[in-house]
């Protein structure tokens, strides 16, 4: 495990800066394959937009929850999903170049929805904590995405599983970490 401090990917992101945050990503997997590891994962939603610049020339390879989010999503036949998670996420092209280039639309949350779960996320989903208004704000995004025609929701937001879960979410659930741990696992396990 290796990791830049969060501050320096932040500000990276803020400034649009995608080759800063390649770097940082790059020089946490050269450490990381130094130190022997054969593949390198990231957890964090916001910087996926960056790996793509890390992968180049990296020693080992990378293995990315966007790309095996959207094999899910394919997998699955959804064609239009919803995606909770900081505005960084949902209004970037963290998940969208991956599902589009499969015939995937990805949905945002409304502009007012998406400030909504920005505060959530960063002022107690971060913390650990949430309020139940909060989740049942949260679950009414979900509710609004279903309206809009979405068939699933990704949660893009590593604190999205404190509050949405695959029984109250009211839509199928595509968890980011999750598929990430079990293509990590298995992909480890492929030799």
């Amino acid at each position: 495990m290796h990791n830049e401090p969060l501050a320096h990917y932040i500000d990276a992101i803020r400034a649009d800066d995608w080759h800063s945050v390649g770097y940082l990503l790059r020089r946490s997997a050269d450490v990381l394959a130094g130190c022997g590891a054969q593949f390198v994962v990231t957890p964090d939603n916001a910087v996926q937009h960056g790996v793509h610049l890390a992968e180049v020339g990296s020693r080992i390879p990378w293995i990315t929850m966007t790309d095996l989010v959207a094999r899910n999503v394919e997998r699955d036949g959804r064609k239009k999903v919803g995606l909770i998670g900081t505005k960084m996420v949902t209004y970037g092209s963290t998940y969208q170049t991956h599902l589009a280039i499969r015939g995937i639309q990805v949905l945002p949350p409304e502009p007012n929805e998406s400030d909504l779960l920005d505060e959530i996320i960063f002022g107690e989903l971060i913390y650990g904590k949430f309020r139940l208004e909060s989740q049942r704000a949260v679950l009414g995004i979900i509710g609004h995405l279903a309206e809009r025609g979405c068939e699933g929701v990704i949660l893009g937001c590593s604190e999205a599983p404190l509050l949405v879960t695959p029984e109250n979410a009211g839509l199928p659930v595509y968890d980011a970490a999750d598929i990430l741990a079990e293509g990590a696992v298995r992909y480890a396990m492929s030799g």
